[in-house]
């Protein structure tokens, strides 16, 4: 099947979709690839936030009279989370994928490395559409309330979906 196709049956049948990655076996370059893809989504979702931030910044030295030169601009900005979110933020989610697995251990449950892995990289690719739509509330609408409220969500969704792949890991 498609990822896309993929990604929605997920938010219906988790532990379905898990147990179908599983039984592959362990594909570490379906991993790397889910994480990156991942990782790629969380990047194009700063855009709008991170345009609208450039450009804020170039009014306010405009206004200041601050020479434009001095503010970085969309490149820069761009250009600096690319680096984040695709070269540190990957080992980032790597070590917390190892780490949740030695806690699950230490708790008594059974998980592999791989497992755990997995489990991590598909929640961050299937909560990747919402933080597409977080990112454009942040460029249209900036920082505020609804902002805060949809990453909450988010966050909380996120949380929701990861346990229940581990969850199914486990067993």
């Amino acid at each position: 099947m498609s990822i896309t196709t993929d990604i929605f049956r997920t938010w219906r049948r988790p532990g379905t979709v898990m147990r179908e990655k599983l039984a592959e076996g362990p594909r570490e370059e379906k991993a790397l690839i889910v994480l990156f893809s991942a990782c790629l989504l969380l990047f194009v979702a700063q855009w709008p936030r991170l345009s609208r931030e450039a450009f804020l910044a170039q009014e306010a030295a405009r206004a200041a009279g601050t020479p434009l030169d001095q503010v970085p601009g969309i490149q820069a900005l761009l250009g600096i989370n690319f680096f984040v979110y695709l070269f540190v933020l990957p080992l980032i989610f790597y070590a917390v994928a190892a780490l949740s697995a030695l806690v699950i251990r230490l708790a008594g449950g059974r998980i592999g490395p791989y497992a755990a892995r997995i489990s991590l990289f598909w929640a961050l690719l299937c909560t990747g559409p919402l933080m597409l739509f977080q990112g454009l509330l942040a460029g249209f609408k900036g920082p505020g309330m609804p902002l805060t409220v949809v990453g909450l969500l988010i966050a909380a969704l996120f949380i929701w979906l990861w346990v229940r792949l581990l969850r199914e890991a486990m067993q």
